[in-house]
């Protein structure tokens, strides 16, 4: 049941200049577990898991086709759970095509392709290789570079641009500019160019953030930059919605011992001075 009330454009505390910058980071720290997390009753999987979901049903096959550059990233958000899920279903499914091929094979000759990949350790090989992986950005007005080389460093197939983006005005070299290497990691597969592929532009939990003119700007500078794109949100206008934000409250003062045990300022401004649980209900009320 949608609300009977027109949207109302109100500040967010965790977008205002005087708000520190160490809350905003604790405050993006528990955005980020809401994305990767089920909590049921509420949800049946991750919200992250659902987006993921969604992508590989609209784009198909074609999935493989684009870079997928997030914008207003913040600490991370849920960008390193889509690269992990999207990546391992496009593996699977070239293992699964390869076993296929294999079985396709005619048995009367026993005669073997010397085209065809072979397995070392378990691992398929080729003299030329094409990885099915695709490749996901973290960007920001305000880059979060700690946080990002962090989860960069994971996986070769997640990176970030160290430099201020601004959705409204994307530099036509914008995939020039990514971080291929994270210094704190000796693999040298992250420092590979990015395959030339289309851009695909998302917005996780981002949009509600611009007042109508500036979304203008932004939509209009995504459709002359990319080739596709996608906004998602955790929150909606209606009474359920409602009921689930103000839940995050209770929720996060009861989860969040667990999940955020040794970050003792996280936890002494969820405890003793609540404004972390304070500031996600308020924000995504409004």
């Amino acid at each position: 049941m949608a609300l009977p009330v027109p949207r109302i454009h109100f500040y967010e505390i965790d977008d205002q200049s005087w708000f520190p910058s160490i809350l905003r980071e604790k405050v993006q720290a528990c955005l980020s577990l809401l994305w990767v997390k089920r909590f049921p009753p509420f949800q049946s999987l991750p919200p992250a898991s659902h987006v993921v979901q969604a992508l590989q049903s609209l784009l198909g096959p074609s999935i493989k086709d684009y870079t997928f550059i997030d914008f207003c990233s913040g600490a991370g958000g849920p960008t390193p759970q889509f690269e992990r899920e999207v990546n391992k279903t496009l593996e699977l499914e070239s293992i699964e095509n390869y076993h296929g091929k294999q079985k396709d094979r005619s048995p009367t000759t026993g005669r073997k392709d010397v085209n065809a990949p072979q397995e070392a350790n378990g691992t398929l090989t080729t003299e030329e290789e094409e990885d099915p992986s695709v490749d996901f950005i973290l960007t920001d007005l305000f880059p979060h570079i700690p946080s990002w080389r962090l989860v960069c460093s994971k996986s070769p197939h997640l990176h970030y641009i160290p430099q201020p983006i601004n959705a409204c005005s994307t530099p036509s070299n914008l995939l020039s500019l990514v971080q291929h290497k994270s210094p704190s990691s000796s693999s040298s597969s992250h420092n590979q160019p990015l395959p030339q592929r289309k851009p695909f532009h998302l917005f996780s939990l981002a949009f509600h953030h611009f007042p109508d003119p500036l979304a203008r700007l932004v939509l209009r500078n995504t459709l002359l930059t990319s080739s596709g794109f996608a906004i998602f949100e955790l929150q909606s206008r209606t009474l359920g919605s409602l009921f689930t934000v103000l839940c995050m409250g209770p929720l996060l003062m009861g989860t969040s011992w667990y999940y955020f045990w040794g970050d003792w300022i996280h936890l002494f401004f969820t405890y003793v001075v609540p404004v972390v649980p304070f500031v996600v209900v308020f924000d995504g009320v409004y």
